[in-house]
């Protein structure tokens, strides 16, 4: 009786060491060096990237639409300043086509310019529109807050883009042979610029 006791706990005992080991072929399986990982992996952080900076460009396009149409809502007031308005406007204007893009951004310079340009400008127009916080109409409150609203974002934005754009480039710097291989949009790819803000 302990003779046969003793023999079933022994295969008890050793029944789970010749199970294969599925853990380990789960693994290679799903490895993620494999091509088809890698480049799965890669097209989702660059279209965190994409989708972040896209969402920062449309806000700031919002912001300055909104200034537009509130400096053009300013300038049918009863008793407006039309010569400095019209210098707004034309001010306003000139600012899109002053801004970086995913390639000149690179020069930090040329944000610093954007922004300080911008910044100017949003400084002349509040006292205009809002004197003392005060806004003569509904409509030029919601302009001008929507706009405060935008620019207070801008920190925001550029966090995520960042956040995104490291993400995609410590993937790229880690797995560039290997997407270097797969050829077409994959080959030469190059970093992001970053904002690097605070630094």
């Amino acid at each position: 009786m302990k003779a046969v006791l003793f023999a079933s706990l022994l295969v008890l005992a050793v029944l789970p060491m010749c199970k294969p080991d599925a853990t380990k072929n789960t693994t290679t399986a799903a490895s993620p060096a494999s091509p088809a990982a890698v480049r799965a992996q890669f097209d989702i952080l660059r279209d965190s990237a994409d989708v972040n900076w896209h969402r920062m460009m449309a806000s700031d396009d919002k912001k300055l639409t909104d200034l537009r149409e509130l400096l053009q809502d300013l300038s049918k007031a009863p008793g407006a300043n039309q010569a400095e308005l019209a210098s707004l406007r034309q001010a306003a204007a000139s600012l899109k086509p002053q801004r970086y893009d995913r390639q000149t951004m690179a020069s930090s310079p040329r944000i610093d310019r954007y922004d300080a340009v911008q910044d100017s400008i949003l400084k002349l127009v509040y006292p205009i529109a809002a004197p003392e916080g005060n806004a003569p109409s509904a409509r030029v409150r919601d302009y001008v807050e929507a706009i405060q609203l935008a620019d207070n974002n801008v920190v925001s934005y550029r966090a995520h883009y960042d956040a995104a754009a490291k993400a995609y480039n410590n993937y790229l710097l880690v797995h560039h042979d290997e997407l270097n291989k797969l050829g077409g949009k994959y080959a030469d790819l190059k970093p992001l610029p970053l904002f690097e803000l605070g630094q």
